[in-house]
């Protein structure tokens, strides 16, 4: 992975475009790492596996018997309309 400093970045930002789209540039701000210049299709790639890992973890949830979003709702809708606010007396 290429490293380079953000003013270079800003001088020669085609090159670092080019170079992006073979692998990810590290910028680095007085000698700090702040961003990441990658391609288009790299950073889909990695939004669909964050995305397929949060929908794994969402399923794993729900079978260990979490309620998913409109279930709970409904739960909570009912309750109120029962005037039910959970509290014990």
């Amino acid at each position: 992975m290429k490293t380079a400093a953000s003013t270079n970045v800003q001088n020669n930002f085609g090159e670092f475009l080019d170079t992006a789209g073979r692998e990810p540039v590290v910028v680095t701000r007085t000698g700090r790492k702040v961003a990441v210049l990658m391609s288009w299709a790299e950073y889909e790639r990695l939004t669909l596996l964050e995305d397929s890992a949060l929908l794994a973890r969402v399923k794993e949830a729900e079978a260990e018997g979490y309620l998913g979003a409109d279930e709970t709702a409904s739960f909570v809708k009912a309750k109120l309309a029962a005037g039910d606010d959970g509290s014990q007396a």
